[in-house]
């Protein structure tokens, strides 16, 4: 009972935190003061305009920061290194290929695991740079339980997708999906079988994103293929193809909260249980060993001034309306947007001075890996939720070398490639061979306790 009440009051507190947020669309853009129009439809200040910012509702096209461009390579997961979290990422994409929400934590046998403990939105690992064109393969293993997802996808600033999405009942199966501009044509799914299983051991999951084709495989054999010349849209006079510069998104995200919509709730497989035989130490977790970006050439004919970013040109954003410039920009603070972007500390201490007689959004809430299909329902109530990780003392912001995000290791091991996930019994702490690998601590106050710091900081600013 007295987890349940903590928990609504932590709720309560973030919808009061995201009271002053406006919202934006192409028909209503962002005002001055806010910009930035944030993947939600919110606008702000800050991480608002990084990645995800759209332009076609933001108050300029520069308000967003342009889009690092794409970078083939292996990333292996074998720490947080890489991974900064989105309340200290200012956009330097040189520095840092990884941007974290929520709780990333480094897996004693290899990886990091996605947690999602109750109270919070579960967590996100985006990458920093686009890819308009290529192949993307993730290693990893997913979480189980009903009401839990995790996802794999690519999403545009503009809402182009493409999914690999796993439901936490149906583990002997990952979905395929695909949206244009953000309309949620849930016919576009299909399920690709995963043997013997999506959770006991790490899989390979592909997707082959060209001009013309898109296709997803798993473990090397190719499940699905879809193509352009058939997503012709004549009303609109556009292909319904994921068209525009992405972002790589890993996830692990509620679907099954009760503020969610009924559709939401039964795709996801019912509500989520925290109490559930699945979790280790009060959590869910999903684990990634590898993410491998072969990056394809841009389509022919587009325009190229430089090879630092992506920049769309036009409100109606298609396959040809997006440039190569040689644009690359470093916010000063969280204060800042692209248009005014503080190149110095005088220069930001200046900006953020002026801005700080009205309250703005500077960091985005809720867990955007749950792509089209996640409600905005879900942004709305946890838009004060933890955003930065969580270090192995359970304190917010980062820890170990360098810019990295938060970290979390401990001892444990696991069995196969998968995430140990309890010991088969009910309650929520799991005594698995994998359940030291996430302190218990953090698991039962880390989330909720970092989200009633960001709810009081809302408050404090009204």
């Amino acid at each position: 009972m007295v987890r349940h009440a903590f928990t609504a009051a932590v709720a309560a507190a973030a919808v009061v935190g995201s009271a002053f947020a406006q919202k934006c669309t192409r028909q209503s853009k962002c005002p001055k003061d806010t910009p930035c129009c944030g993947l939600y439809g919110d606008c702000g200040v800050g991480a608002f305009c990084l990645g995800g910012c759209d332009p076609t509702m933001s108050t300029t096209f520069d308000s967003c920061v342009p889009n690092p461009i794409c970078k083939s390579n292996t990333y292996q997961f074998t720490d947080l290194n890489d991974i900064q979290s989105i309340d200290k990422y200012l956009g330097d994409n040189s520095k840092i290929n990884w941007q974290a929400q929520g709780n990333p934590v480094k897996y004693p046998s290899g990886g990091v695991a996605l947690t999602m403990a109750e109270g919070t939105v579960g967590t996100l690992l985006a990458s920093t740079f686009y890819v308009w064109y290529g192949k993307i393969c993730a290693t990893m293993s997913t979480s189980r339980g009903q009401g839990v997802v995790t996802a794999f996808i690519m999403m545009s600033d503009v809402k182009d997708e493409i999914d690999f999405e796993f439901i936490g009942n149906d583990i002997n199966n990952a979905q395929s999906n695909w949206y244009s501009q953000g309309v949620t044509n849930y016919e576009n799914m299909e399920k690709l079988k995963v043997s013997p299983d999506t959770v006991g051991d790490t899989h390979e999951y592909c997707i082959d994103w060209s001009e013309d084709e898109l296709s997803w495989s798993v473990d090397g054999n190719k499940g699905r293929t879809v193509k352009r010349t058939d997503s012709w849209n004549a009303t609109a006079g556009r292909f319904d193809f994921p068209q525009t510069p992405s972002r790589v998104m890993l996830s692990l995200w509620p679907a099954g909260l009760p503020s969610n919509g009924e559709g939401t709730i039964e795709w996801a497989g019912g509500e989520i249980d925290w109490n559930s035989k699945y979790m280790t130490n009060g959590m869910y977790a999903a684990l990634v060993t590898k993410v491998t970006v072969d990056c394809y050439d841009p389509p022919s004919g587009i325009k190229s001034t430089g090879s630092k970013s992506y920049k769309y040109t036009s409100n109606m954003p298609t396959n040809n309306t997006v440039e190569i410039t040689n644009d690359f920009v470093v916010l000063g603070s969280l204060m800042d947007t692209g248009d005014e972007p503080g190149s110095t500390a005088s220069a930001s201490k200046s900006s953020s001075a002026a801005k700080s007689t009205k309250s703005v959004n500077m960091v985005p809430g809720g867990n955007p890996g749950g792509g089209a299909r996640q409600e905005t329902a879900v942004a709305a109530q946890n838009t004060a939720q933890a955003t930065s990780g969580s270090s192995s003392t359970g304190s917010s912001g980062s820890s170990g070398s360098g810019d990295s995000g938060s970290s979390g290791s401990s001892s444990g091991s696991s069995t196969g490639g998968g995430f140990v996930q309890g010991d088969g019994n009910s309650g929520s702490s799991g005594t698995g061979s994998g359940a030291a690998a996430l302190e218990p601590g953090l698991a039962k106050i880390g989330g909720s306790a970092i989200a009633i710091v960001f709810a009081v900081f809302g408050l404090l600013v009204l």
